[in-house]
């Protein structure tokens, strides 16, 4: 099959730079060039609109003095405007030659938010594009709302790309600008375009406001544009526009008569670095980029896995820079088990690992997060737990912390079948728990072992809602010993492992 080259600009600096709330500051934007362009490979990169400020035009010098350098001047373009020449001032000063002309691709934008007729709108537009000629920057030209255009004054669009395609233009690119199309739509109105004006290069630029953006840029391809405009993690104004990474993986996969040269195993890498310099986080679901996309949760796809890979498809997360993950929780089954102890390099006999699911199935129950790193937390615990045969059981307690007020712990305990409470007050939640425990002992008189240490830990790279692992050595007359606790509250770890020591001392 004979295959065509399809260029892919990405413009996640200006059009995704439209995304409420972000805004790149000038070395950012810089980095994300270099990355953009040098790792990811993408042809070219759109990075600001003309005149906004300072910030934006210090921004681009910088970019266009490291292009010149490396080569890549030609592929940097700026978003420009009909206003008699003032940006291509603001261009020039900045060093950037590739304009994106800015114009109304429909009658109603025209009529109404310029006040034109197509006669005094294409005549400014020829102006602007001759005094850039003159200037040394060429011309490319956005059809703003083109896709309304198309569907409500067709007869205007086709007015003015006859008047275009006599202009130098080397791009006329076609956004549409507020996600209304269908994927039909897409393929009918670009086919239609592209067989009338088979010399002229034809960009498709997708919103996402119906989730239809992907499809769209599926059937552009098939009408035969030649370039798309992309964002990283689909960033843009409203709904934002279509996404880099799930459109890369789309061409690579379900149309080989298309040839792109962006690189896949960079994908991640550049998705997660603007999310860090924007704060705008990436859903844990979303497409080849999100946390969750190559983690299997229900031990049935683990088992599959295992056996002849029954539940992967073409999405390797290699592919991307990713690893395949096991999620651990209530729907857990023992072959995601085995899939995490395996990477951690474990082993556990059938008995241990039955004990282990059961102990994650109830902390999934519980709505606890269970990850790869808390295992050994885990295992630990639940090996610990088979070392006595429990006898005292920590039935109930109220703990309680105000400002101003010693903290103090009401509780319940059962000990040989008889139940005791009591109240007691403390330093600190735990120490109110140890007081309390303490006069239920002196009431037996049974002298408890004292508490020599307390170290807590949570697994290396955790996040606030991790489990905590609790070790608490006691040391009586005889001995000194040690017990852990596991559970996502602090407190309640320690309580935990002092129910252990309970029923060893």
């Amino acid at each position: 099959m004979a295959q065509r080259s399809v260029e892919i600009m990405d413009t996640t600096l200006r059009d995704g730079e439209q995304t409420s709330g972000v805004s790149f500051s000038s070395s950012e934007k810089l980095t994300l060039a270099k990355l953009l362009l040098e790792e990811l490979k993408v042809d070219r990169i759109e990075v600001a609109s003309a005149r906004v400020s300072d910030g934006e035009f210090n921004a681009v010098k910088n970019i266009t003095d490291w292009a010149e350098i490396e080569g890549y001047l030609d592929r940097v373009e700026v978003l420009t405007f009909v206003d008699k020449g003032v940006s291509l001032k603001w261009m020039e000063q900045s060093g950037a030659k590739v304009q994106n002309l800015l114009t109304k691709g429909s009658l109603n934008h025209l009529t109404h938010q310029l006040k034109k007729t197509p006669e005094q709108h294409f005549k400014e537009i020829a102006e602007v594009i001759t005094q850039a000629e003159s200037m040394g920057i060429t011309t490319n030209v956005y059809l703003e709302d083109w896709s309304n255009g198309m569907r409500n004054s067709p007869d205007y669009v086709f007015e003015f790309l006859d008047f275009l395609t006599q202009q130098p233009v080397k791009r006329i690119l076609l956004p549409d600008t507020l996600g209304i199309l269908t994927h039909e739509e897409a393929f009918s109105f670009l086919n239609q375009i592209i067989k009338k004006y088979p010399d002229s290069h034809v960009d498709f630029h997708g919103h996402n406001d119906y989730d239809l953006s992907v499809a769209n840029v599926m059937e552009a391809l098939k009408a035969g544009c030649h370039g798309l405009h992309l964002t990283v993690n689909g960033m843009g104004e409203r709904a934002g526009n279509a996404p880099l990474a799930s459109v890369v993986a789309v061409i690579n996969d379900f149309m080989p008569e298309i040839t792109i040269g962006v690189k896949e195993s960079s994908l991640f890498k550049v998705s997660k670095l603007v999310s860090a310099f924007t704060g705008f986080g990436i859903p844990d679901n979303k497409p080849i980029v999100g946390d969750n996309v190559f983690t299997q949760t229900a031990g049935i796809h683990a088992d599959g896995d295992s056996k002849k890979n029954l539940y992967f498809n073409d999405l390797l997360p290699e592919r991307f820079g990713r690893k395949r993950k096991y999620a651990l929780g209530k729907t857990s089954g023992k072959a995601n088990i085995q899939k995490n102890l395996q990477e951690l390099g474990l082993t556990l006999n059938d008995e241990e690992l039955k004990k282990v699911t059961e102990r994650i199935i109830e902390l999934g129950d519980k709505k606890e997060r269970v990850t790869k790193e808390d295992l050994p937390y885990i295992i630990s615990d639940v090996l610990d737990s088979e070392l006595h045969q429990q006898r005292v059981f920590v039935k109930s307690y109220v703990l309680t912390h105000s400002k101003g007020l010693k903290p103090s712990t009401t509780l319940s305990i059962e000990i040989d079948g008889r139940t005791y409470e009591e109240n007691a007050q403390g330093d600190g939640q735990f120490d109110a728990f140890i007081n309390a425990l303490k006069k239920i002992y002196q009431k037996e008189k049974v002298d408890l072992p004292k508490l020599v240490d307390y170290a807590v830990r949570i697994p290396p790279g955790s996040n606030s809602d991790a489990l905590c692992e609790t070790i608490i050595t006691w040391q009586t007359k005889e001995k000194d010993f040690t017990t852990r606790g596991l559970d996502s509250d602090q407190t309640v770890s320690a309580i935990k492992a002092t129910e252990k020591m309970l029923n060893l001392f």
